[in-house]
């Protein structure tokens, strides 16, 4: 089988657990290099390992993208030990549910560290490389694709910041499609529904229960699943822009 991707360089941050995880091998599936930005090293080596066997090529670059300068150094990094950058999927974050009296504020800003800060730092330091690849890149186009969340269309009871970061994401990632499309850099966001990571579990026991009983005996959705929305998005000919996927359980209400 023709390899989509091949020639490209992916960026995939997260890339330590979950839906980065399922992405980056999906990506490299594909013929993509694949950059692996996470905070844990061991996982992004063994995972480039993985890669590698499979005959594939891959980078681990540990980072912390919270900050403007980690984020901008593991684009450059990328493109150093890659050669370009044709893709960035940005996957990092973090879910911390529960009432917002009383909150821990310094939950708050985590989140929007990572969901959102995070995100646009890394886009940031992205976009010059982008419009190059889009230029001179074997596909002629290149995609970011932002990870957000059902959140990020409507909000519940005990998600009020983690929904006001999905929904910064969402307007974030259409008011940048409008400004790179001409250039044929794509800006796509995927929008998932409950998946089986372990995302939940970065939440108390009390909110892991009741996040359990709202979704009673549903099946959750798998990383691959989400891999695969994006290996949709990213393979589409030039001329195709999937600008938004919301991808649900067929059980989910």
């Amino acid at each position: 089988m023709t390899q989509r991707l091949e020639g490209t360089v992916a960026l995939v941050t997260g890339a330590s657990s979950g839906i980065g995880h399922a992405t980056a091998l999906e990506l490299a599936r594909e013929g993509a290099s694949v950059a692996l930005v996470g905070r844990r090293e061991d996982r992004l080596t063994d995972l480039a390992a993985e890669i590698s066997q499979a005959g594939g090529k891959a980078l681990a670059v540990p980072a912390d993208i919270t900050t403007s300068q980690a984020a901008a150094e593991a684009v450059e990094r990328t493109v150093q030990g890659l050669g370009r950058l044709d893709t960035v999927v940005n996957n990092a974050g973090l879910m911390l549910l529960g009432p917002t009296p009383g909150a821990d504020l310094s939950e708050w800003q985590r989140m929007i560290d990572i969901n959102l800060m995070g995100l646009m730092y890394t886009t940031h330091a992205a976009i010059p490389h982008l419009v190059k690849a889009a230029t001179d890149g074997p596909r002629q186009v290149s995609d970011i694709v932002n990870i957000s969340s059902l959140n990020g269309r409507h909000a519940f009871a005990m998600s009020a910041v983690y929904s006001a970061t999905k929904f910064g994401v969402g307007g974030f990632s259409e008011a940048l499609r409008q400004e790179l499309g001409r250039q044929h850099v794509r800006v796509s966001v995927v929008e998932p529904g409950s998946v089986d990571t372990e995302l939940r579990t970065h939440n108390s026991d009390v909110v892991q229960q009741l996040i359990a009983a709202g979704l009673g005996d549903i099946e959750r959705l798998q990383s691959q699943d989400i891999a695969d929305a994006v290996g949709y998005i990213v393979t589409r000919p030039r001329h195709v822009s999937v600008n938004e996927l919301l991808v649900r359980p067929t059980e989910q209400v």
